[in-house]
């Protein structure tokens, strides 16, 4: 067959089907090799998907991204920058009690900072690859308005030391945009990292219990303002074992996260196994959230791995996709509860009291107090997270831990947020990405109860999910004003599904 131009008379070419990854124990392998050389629109009416197991899974991706800008197609590379920031973060705050103690005492606290460093250098990348090179319209008016939200946090706040530390809190979120169009598989190293870093978790979950770290408790500082990280006890006097990371809750996310990824790749013993020891871990720091959340992933891969193959794929997007069904649970439990003493039913419930009471519903009430206008253009990067804690002498008696995303986010960016949610959801639901809609899926259920900005990967992998917002305009066609071509399908058309032995 005659392969088609890439330039000139917008005709397209598609290469060589390649070896993916397994994900859910499927593998994946390319069965023929197939050029089109004929116009997009034309094409796209008359793909014929393969006679195989898969032909259904091609028909729920068939609308999803099939061409992508000359500029800003994937590669596989040693150096990817995001899967740097991503390998630098995920280390960073998987030790971060080990390693803010130890820097400190060989007097290198600045490299506690070099992942932000990589940070920025993504939020370059971003404006380059998603506004100037892909000319995204979507891309360019988030990162307007964060420079925005930022001016706004800064009159908000009062300091600069607030601002420095906005900056900072919200610079991951750039790393998780750029796997636009990308995935962890891109860069060869990224997922072996990954999965050390699970085994390394649950390694220093269980020395913390019977080894007294010499950074539990230790104090230091950060832009001025004094944090300290150590064991911490919650009000039935249980032992929260941190491991290696800065706190109890950091230690059981890393867990939790990294099984995420490495599940997905792994065969069904192999989840059952380590999802159950795992389980075990997280149980030993006391974190509830991370608990009830590991558990139901495991429950999921479990109910997808016995589906027929041929549904694996369609059942794993309508889970993700529902999972934002999570953002109206605080609505919920505030209509059904506020005001009504849980603790009485359980002392266990003394945290989700606090949450429908205070955490969800104060943030609000102070805004009307200082700032009305905030309901319209939000409060600013940094209000009512911890940036207005540790450095706003002003408005600190105002903060409130608020323990979900959606509303904290909220909060920061105003109305403008839901629109750029109903354009994320829009664009996970022709997602062929399986990483993306797994994590989606997760994350979305952790972030009822709790904020995800800290640590830093958290927020990270919230940018990951919804990063394919940038690819495409809401018409379908790509907002890229260079010459397109057809890559490689997310999904070849012809593909044998088995599952893992």
């Amino acid at each position: 067959m005659q392969a088609a131009t890439l330039e000139g008379a917008g005709e397209l070419a598609v290469a060589d089907a390649v070896e993916l990854p397994r994900p859910y124990g499927v593998v994946c392998r390319p069965r023929r090799r197939f050029v089109i050389g004929q116009p997009l629109e034309q094409e796209r009416r008359k793909i014929i998907v393969a006679q195989s197991a898969a032909s259904a899974f091609q028909r729920h991706s068939r609308n999803a991204a099939l061409s992508v800008p000359v500029a800003s197609a994937p590669e596989r590379s040693l150096w990817n920058i995001e899967a740097i920031a991503v390998g630098l973060y995920f280390t960073r705050d998987a030790f971060a009690g080990a390693g803010r103690y130890y820097l400190n005492v060989l007097r290198l606290d600045p490299l506690w900072f070099f992942p932000d460093i990589f940070a920025i250098a993504c939020m370059a990348t971003f404006v380059y690859r998603y506004c100037l090179q892909g000319r995204s319209i979507i891309a360019t008016i988030v990162f307007l308005y964060t420079i925005v939200a930022l001016i706004i946090g800064y009159i908000f706040l009062g300091t600069v030391a607030g601002l420095s530390s906005s900056f900072k809190m919200f610079a991951p979120i750039f790393v998780g945009f750029c796997f636009c169009q990308r995935n962890i598989d891109d860069t060869p190293w990224l997922m072996p990292l990954i999965k050390a870093l699970f085994f390394l978790s649950i390694l220093g979950v269980l020395a913390s219990k019977f080894i007294q770290f010499p950074w539990v408790g230790f104090a230091y500082e950060s832009f001025g303002a004094t944090r300290q990280a150590g064991r911490l006890w919650w009000s039935q006097a249980e032992l929260r074992l941190a491991g290696f990371a800065a706190d109890s809750t950091m230690a059981s996310y890393f867990i939790l996260i990294t099984f995420v990824f490495t599940a997905t790749r792994s065969r069904l013993w192999w989840v059952i196994v380590w999802g159950a020891i795992g389980l075990w871990t997280i149980k030993m720091t006391t974190n509830k959230t991370s608990l009830g959340v590991m558990a139901i992933f495991i429950c999921a891969v479990l109910f997808i791995r016995i589906l027929p193959e041929i549904q694996r794929f369609k059942t794993l997007r309508l889970m993700a996709i529902s999972s934002f069904g999570c953002i109206l649970i605080p609505i919920v439990l505030i209509v059904l509860f506020s005001g009504v003493d849980l603790t009485k039913a359980s002392p266990g419930l003394f945290s989700m009291w606090d949450r429908i009471n205070n955490s969800w519903q104060k943030p609000f009430v102070y805004m009307y107090d200082f700032m009305p206008i905030g309901y319209i253009s939000g409060c600013g990067l940094g209000c009512f997270n911890y940036p207005q804690n540790l450095f706003s002498p002003e408005m600190g008696k105002y903060y409130v831990a608020v323990d979900n995303f959606y509303i904290g986010t909220y909060l920061m960016f105003g109305p403008i947020f839901l629109v750029f949610m109903v354009l994320a959801i829009k664009s996970l639901r022709v997602s062929t990405n399986i990483d993306k809609l797994t994590v989606c899926f997760v994350m979305n259920i952790f972030t009822v109860t709790i904020l995800a900005y800290g640590p830093a990967s958290g927020l990270l992998m919230m940018g990951f999910i919804f990063s394919d917002v940038f690819a495409r305009s809401q018409t379908g066609r790509f907002t890229s004003g260079t010459p397109m071509r057809l890559r490689r399908p997310p999904v070849p058309p012809s593909m044998s599904l088995r599952p893992a032995e």
